[in-house]
C-alpha cells in the first residue's frame, strides 16, 4: 500500500525508502531505530523498537521491506515497524516509480525550456558560460533533487526549481527593463544552485542521503562561485561580468543569517534572491497542502515557522 493510503490501525507489508535513520536508546536501556518511511506519496515517521541492527544510518536512502502497523502519536501518524530488512533490487524494480518521489513535470520539456532561454540570450559571454555548465552537468542537473527535505527534495527537483525560476526571471526582466540586465539575471538564475550537484551525496535511486564534505565545509554558494570564476577564466569573459555573476551566486540567499556570503548589491542579485525565495516557499506550500485536508491547518512547518491553512476555495 502507498503511504497516503494507510489509515490508523492498518497492518501492512510493503517496500519503502528508509530515510533519516537514527539509532537510539530507550528509557529502559534498549536500542531502537527512529527513521521515516517514504514513497512518492509522502513520508511517515517510523520506529523499530528493541532493534540493534544490522540496518544503520549508512543505509539511508535504501529500500526496505517492512511489516508494520500505522499508529498515531501526539496527533501525527507514526509507523511501528514490527519487521524490517533491506530489500534486494529484484524485489522492488517493478515498483520503482511508486517508491521514489519525482518532480511532477515532463523533464524533457523542462530541459528544452532551459536550453531555449539560454539560446535567447543576446550576451554571448553569459550564454557561453551557461552552455559550458549545461555541457558539464546536464545529465545530473536533470536528475538531482534541489534539497534533502525542505523543498523540491525529489528526483528532478533541481530542474523543476530552476526552470520555474527562469520563467519568473524572464518575465520580471521584461517588467523592469532599464533596471535589470536580462541575460545576467537569467545566467545567475540558471547557475545559482548548480553546485548542489557537489553539495549532496545522492543514492542510486536519486535521493539525497547526506551532505558531502565540501558541501558541509564550503556550501553550494561558494563552490558555485568558484566554478563560475574558473569557467569565466577559460572562456576569457570580461572581469566585471565574471564578478557580477559570482556575486549573484554568493548573495542569492539574501542575508548572512540565511547563508548568503554577501548581501545583494545589484538589481539582478536582489531580484534573484526574491525569485528564489518565492519559488522555494510556494513549493513548500504545495507539498504540505497535498497532505493537509481542506478546511484544516497543517502541522507546524519548520521551514515556514508556522502552520498553514488549506482553504476550500
Amino acid at each position: 500500500m502507498k503511504l497516503d493510503e494507510l489509515r490508523v490501525g492498518d497492518n501492512f507489508t510493503g517496500f519503502y525508502l528508509l530515510r533519516n535513520i537514527m539509532m537510539k536508546t530507550s528509557k529502559t536501556g534498549k536500542p531502537y531505530m527512529a527513521a521515516s518511511l517514504a514513497d512518492r506519496t509522502g513520508s511517515v515517521d517510523a520506529k523499530a523498537w528493541d532493534y540493534p541492527g544490522p540496518i544503520s544510518p549508512a543505509d539511508d536512502g535504501k529500500v526496505v521491506k517492512v511489516q508494520g502497523v500505522m499508529q498515531e502519536f501526539r496527533g501525527m501518524p507514526q509507523i511501528t515497524m514490527e519487521k524490517v530488512r533491506l530489500a534486494q533490487p529484484e524485489e522492488y524494480d517493478s515498483i520503482l516509480d511508486d517508491l521514489v518521489p519525482s518532480a511532477p513535470i515532463n523533464r524533457d520539456e523542462a530541459y528544452a525550456r532551459v536550453e531555449a532561454l539560454v539560446d535567447s540570450m543576446a550576451d554571448t559571454d553569459f550564454q557561453a558560460v551557461c552552455r559550458a555548465f549545461l555541457s558539464r552537468h546536464g545529465a545530473e542537473f536533470r536528475r538531482y533533487p534541489a534539497a534533502k527535505t525542505v523543498h523540491h527534495g525529489f528526483v528532478g527537483g533541481l530542474l523543476m526549481h530552476t526552470v520555474d525560476m527562469l520563467v519568473l526571471a524572464d518575465f520580471l526582466a521584461g517588467k523592469y527593463q532599464g533596471v535589470v540586465n536580462r541575460d545576467l539575471l537569467l545566467a545567475g538564475t540558471l547557475l545559482h544552485d548548480m553546485a548542489k550537484l557537489k553539495e549532496f551525496v545522492v543514492s542510486q535511486l536519486g535521493v539525497v542521503t547526506e551532505y558531502s564534505l565540501p558541501g558541509q565545509l564550503l556550501g553550494h554558494l561558494v563552490m558555485g562561485a568558484e566554478e563560475v570564476a574558473e569557467v569565466c577564466r577559460t572562456l576569457a569573459v570580461p572581469e566585471e561580468k565574471a564578478i557580477l555573476l559570482q556575486h549573484l551566486l554568493l548573495s542569492h540567499h539574501g542575508q548572512p543569517e540565511f547563508g548568503a556570503a554577501v548581501v545583494p548589491q545589484c538589481a539582478e542579485a536582489e531580484l534573484l534572491s526574491a525569485i528564489d525565495n518565492i519559488d522555494s516557499r510556494m513549493e513548500i506550500y504545495r507539498e504540505n497542502l497535498e497532505n493537509t485536508p481542506e478546511g484544516q491547518f497543517s502541522p507546524r512547518i519548520f521551514a515556514l515557522e508556522r502552520r498553514i491553512y488549506h482553504h476550500t476555495l
